[in-house]
């Protein structure tokens, strides 16, 4: 499932949706759409919004886009354009959380036909999708991927189009 996200608010919207179920804001085309990400506060307090991560959907290039959304990469933008793309700890990682709660080879996103999956590499703390945890998924737009103590966004063009 593919999800729309409200330019106002930031609201995750079923896919085909006109207005956000959330604020009512009318929703628009998804390569002018810029999204607005509030921040994981860890205190569950309400976000600041000035700490917020946002993404214009016409900056969205190779197989998809990762947006930190939390951790010290806040705002962080990892863009999947290999065919395999590591994550972890270790310096050669394509992406690179430096942090005790990611392992060295923690997992990676692979290109299998049009579709994109995510692979725990048998890391200790996990990997998750949605706040699940999985060893192997496909990932599809607006999905929150966490490795360690980083939570991500995942954006595809593909998702939003098809």
């Amino acid at each position: 499932m593919t999800y729309v996200f409200c330019n106002a608010c930031g609201h995750r919207n079923p896919p085909n949706s006109s207005f956000c179920s959330s604020c009512g804001a009318v929703l628009d085309i998804p390569d002018e759409r810029t999204i607005v990400i509030a921040q994981v506060d860890p205190m569950q307090d309400s976000p600041g919004s000035h700490d917020n991560a946002s993404i214009r959907m016409g900056d969205v290039r190779g197989h998809g886009v990762l947006v930190v959304r939390s951790g010290e990469l806040t705002g962080s933008r990892f863009t999947l354009d290999k065919d395999v793309t590591q994550i972890g700890r270790h310096s050669d990682s394509d992406i690179l959380l430096d942090d005790i709660t990611v392992s060295r080879r923690h997992a990676e996103i692979v290109k299998r036909g049009s579709s994109l999956t995510l692979r725990d590499l048998g890391s200790l703390n996990g990997s998750y999708v949605n706040q699940n945890r999985v060893d192997e998924t496909e990932i599809t737009h607006g999905d929150e991927i966490q490795v360690g103590k980083y939570r991500m966004i995942f954006f595809s063009k593909a998702d939003i189009l098809s």
